[in-house]
């Protein structure tokens, strides 16, 4: 390994932990040495980093010694247990779990969005749900501009987010069903392939599953809005990899098309898609693979005079999730941020 930080990747097996440490080669971030883990299962296990064999290692309350920087993606439970024993060992956590996204002394960060709050953490920084993520990167420029008064959003969610098996499991079903057999289902509820279904995350008494008040609390972390007018409506469909958005934006004045896709064409991370004649605008099978969130189709509300319409697709495991936290990583590493500003515990 050459000079740089001590990292370790929590959930390296999973199918974002293997995108991390694929970015993590990609964009060269500096490393002197990397440490894999995850599950008693999974230990033993080998995975290559810069053409180099590393043993994926169990979890150990030895685990965290000598290192700088940890990426964690093993789920919530998982993160809950280890993410403040890491941070008491010394390192600064990047959890993309929800364990700690509404704690408020917990970071919640979008690089281009709210970097400066990166600054504040006391040894873990909280990366954002993917949608919220997605959504934040194609509305915060036009925000900047204009503020938003109210959102209305339906996300069309891939079986990405739930994970490696998940994908999996949408194939072997598209083939059952094909076949003319009766297709299984272990990661939802329902068979997803030819289907799709309203997320099925826990009901609150209002009616909204866990995912969609994900969106609505945290876009208003993140935006340091807490009264932001949000709702949303979060349904699984039969993608493999990459979620899309309808987006429906109110401002307290009108904000031209024309003035929204100048603002967004300047945004990094944003690439505007759209050929109106060709009727062709972001699909998950373009951006499956990107960093950029693709967002096209805006258009006026013609229901609303202060109304814009938007639809947007992102890679889940990219931007969504891995990409992101090494983006927090990296404005670490240029801020000199990773030492915290509260002794953590």
């Amino acid at each position: 390994m050459s000079e740089g930080y001590r990292v370790a990747i929590v959930g390296a097996t999973g199918a974002v932990g293997t995108e991390l440490i694929d970015l993590l080669e990609q964009r060269q971030f500096p490393i002197s040495m990397l440490r894999l883990l995850a599950s008693p299962r999974s230990a033993g296990k080998t995975l290559h980093f810069r053409g180099q064999p590393l043993v994926v290692e169990g979890l150990s309350d030895r685990a965290f010694d000598d290192v700088d920087i940890v990426l964690a993606s093993a789920g919530g439970s998982i993160s809950k247990e280890w993410a403040p024993k890491a941070a008491a060992a010394g390192a600064v956590v990047i959890d993309n779990s929800s364990a700690f996204r509404m704690d408020p002394k917990t970071p919640l960060v979008v690089p281009e969005v709210n970097p400066q709050a990166a600054a504040e953490h006391s040894g873990i920084i909280a990366n954002p749900n993917c949608t919220t993520i997605l959504m934040a990167m194609a509305i915060w420029p036009l925000h900047q501009v204009q503020p938003i008064q109210r959102i209305v959003v339906a996300t069309y969610q891939s079986a990405s987010g739930a994970g490696a098996k998940a994908m999996e499991e949408v194939k072997s079903q598209a083939e059952a069903i094909l076949a003319g057999k009766t297709p299984t289902t272990e990661s939802f509820p329902y068979p997803l392939a030819f289907n799709l279904f309203p997320h099925n995350s826990p009901l609150n008494e209002a009616g909204y599953c866990q995912e969609e008040m994900k969106m609505v609390n945290e876009t208003r972390k993140i935006f340091g809005e807490p009264n932001l007018r949000v709702t949303a409506t979060c349904v699984r469909v039969p993608v493999l990899r990459a979620h899309s958005e309808a987006v429906n934006l109110e401002f307290a004045v009108p904000f031209s098309p024309d003035q929204a896709r100048a603002t967004l064409l300047e945004f990094p991370g944003v690439k505007v898609v759209e050929d109106w004649q060709a009727n062709y605008f972001p699909m998950p099978i373009d951006a499956s693979g990107q960093d950029d969130v693709l967002v096209g189709r805006i258009r006026q509300d013609i229901s609303h005079p202060n109304g814009l319409d938007l639809w947007l697709c992102g890679d889940q495991i990219r931007k969504g999730a891995a990409l992101n936290a090494v983006q927090i990583a990296e404005l670490l590493v240029a801020k000199q941020w990773l030492k915290s500003t509260v002794l953590a515990v």
